[in-house]
């Protein structure tokens, strides 16, 4: 590998954790298709390229988090309860079943791209009844060991999943996003973990690029500080204009895949 790819790599893990930090999302989802289409990244080692991303990218968001006192609270303890072991069974899931991309991508289009866009529209004209009820502690934690899952099978983190339905039930978005960063970056280690005693008798196919993943992961810790530190400046109205978009962006762009 040259060294303009892991420039690259650097860069758009910088940029792509700059944007999403602030609404809690590690920028792993998007860094996926980059890395397949892009960088060239095989599968399965995407997956855990991916989560090394987030182990080394994750510190920088979470640490600016930590010193505004962001990071303690229930909401963290319910989403690490179902993450952890979701990513375990996923893992085991991805290494011995396979399942396709198309499908992933395909179940991801159809549940961002909606829920994307009604976040964008019910921040822009919010309705004046009751306000949302939050979802009960036993259903997010369900939740998270669904979005756990799903991020041992693809490498992604949960935070693109969990930011828009959290929000979308009515948490504060400066709740949730911690919350779900600090949720990402623990499964994420776990993980990868995991795939590391996987490959001991499923093979070297699904260890990580190291290297791109270093370097993508460095620009992720750069740039989720940066975007932990310009969150408390951004109103709430724009966290949620900001996460819906991201949302409903990423649900059209794996639509788009999906089909071509």
């Amino acid at each position: 590998m040259d060294w303009s790819t892991v420039t690259f790599g650097f860069a758009a893990g910088l940029l792509i954790a700059a944007v999403t930090a602030p609404v809690g999302v590690s920028g792993a989802v998007f860094l996926l298709p980059v890395q397949l289409s892009v960088l060239g990244v095989p599968s399965p080692a995407v997956t855990p390229t991916n989560l090394l991303y987030n182990v080394v990218a994750g510190p920088g968001a979470l640490l600016r988090y930590r010193r505004d006192g962001a990071l303690h609270g229930p909401l963290t303890r319910l989403l690490l309860a179902g993450t952890l072991p979701g990513v375990v069974l996923g893992a085991v899931i991805r290494v011995f079943a396979v399942p396709g991309q198309a499908v992933f991508r395909l179940l991801v289009a159809a549940l961002l791209l909606p829920l994307g866009l009604w976040l964008v529209v019910r921040t822009l004209r919010p309705t004046t009844g009751r306000a949302a009820d939050g979802l009960s502690p036993r259903t997010v934690t369900a939740l998270a060991v669904v979005v756990g899952t799903i991020g041992g099978i693809y490498g992604i983190g949960g935070g693109s999943v969990l930011g828009p339905v959290l929000v979308g039930r009515g948490a504060p978005v400066d709740q949730v996003a911690p919350a779900a960063l600090a949720s990402t970056f623990l499964t994420s280690l776990v993980g990868a973990a995991t795939y590391g005693l996987l490959s001991l008798s499923a093979g070297d196919d699904i260890a990580p690029d190291w290297l791109l993943g270093l370097a993508c992961g460095l620009g992720g810790l750069t740039g989720g500080y940066l975007g932990a530190r310009l969150q408390p400046r951004l109103s709430e109205r724009l966290l949620r204009l900001l996460l819906g978009t991201l949302a409903a962006a990423l649900g059209a762009l794996y639509a788009a895949q999906a089909g071509g």
